[in-house]
């Protein structure tokens, strides 16, 4: 009788340590996430922004990405449209994750693009916040996001997804597709376009209530230093 007491309290007590175990495994992943982001201090790339909204017809432009750490993040270019994320909306993974304010869930195995991935579920610990849940795709084994989804109060939900190559080593992608709901042809509160004249109404194409912002990265300048004053309103 009494190795069966034994054995009750082994068993009960595994089954009390198990989610424990999980949630620091959970944290592991996302510890070696962030090491991985860390490295890049700040960085300065040309890019070219693809947008593409069924109703408008939009020319490709030539852009400047800049970041700086812990969250400073600004798209800039001459002229035609410029995007400002803002509120809920995040295109960059320092600012989703640098604050650890939030409760990490694992949420099992996925596939994506034909690669098993290991899906995290962020809940926000700010009840009052925009955002109101984030899912991470991550690889298993290079601890690269590939794919975030996220939720918010007010701008729907949207899509991020990563494509790596060249600067796979630095967690900085090559190409970034952000879709998002144009909710009845209205582009999403979250993000500001700067509209000019060489930007038409489109009345040929069927419209949608999916918009894209694709930016393909090329010449990373990494760790050389970013001026505070590239990132102030103009």
């Amino acid at each position: 009788m009494k190795a069966k007491r034994v054995s009750y309290l082994m068993f009960f007590s595994f089954l009390i340590v198990l989610p424990n175990l999980k949630a620091q495994e959970v944290n592991e992943v996302l510890k070696k996430v962030k090491a991985k982001l860390g490295q890049v201090k700040d960085y300065q790339a040309d890019g070219m922004m693809k947008l593409n909204v069924s109703f408008l017809q939009v020319p490709d432009s030539k852009v400047i990405v800049y970041y700086k750490q812990p969250d400073k993040f600004r798209i800039r270019q001459q002229k035609g449209i410029s995007l400002v994320p803002r509120g809920g909306i995040s295109i960059n993974l320092n600012s989703l994750l640098g604050d650890n304010r939030y409760t990490a869930v694992d949420a099992g195995k996925s596939s994506l693009n034909n690669q098993t991935v290991n899906v995290i579920k962020l809940l926000p610990l700010d009840e009052e916040g925009e955002v109101v849940l984030s899912t991470l795709y991550i690889d298993p084994i290079s601890y690269l996001v590939k794919k975030i989804v996220t939720t918010t109060k007010e701008n729907g939900s949207y899509t991020i997804e990563f494509l790596y190559g060249k600067y796979s080593n630095w967690a900085l992608p090559d190409e970034l597709v952000f879709s998002f709901n144009t909710k009845d042809y209205k582009l999403p509160k979250g993000m500001t376009f700067d509209y000019e004249e060489e930007i038409k109404k489109d009345t040929t194409k069927t419209k949608t209530t999916r918009g894209e912002v694709k930016i393909i990265f090329s010449n990373y300048i990494i760790n050389k230093g970013v001026k505070d004053e590239v990132f102030e309103a103009k």
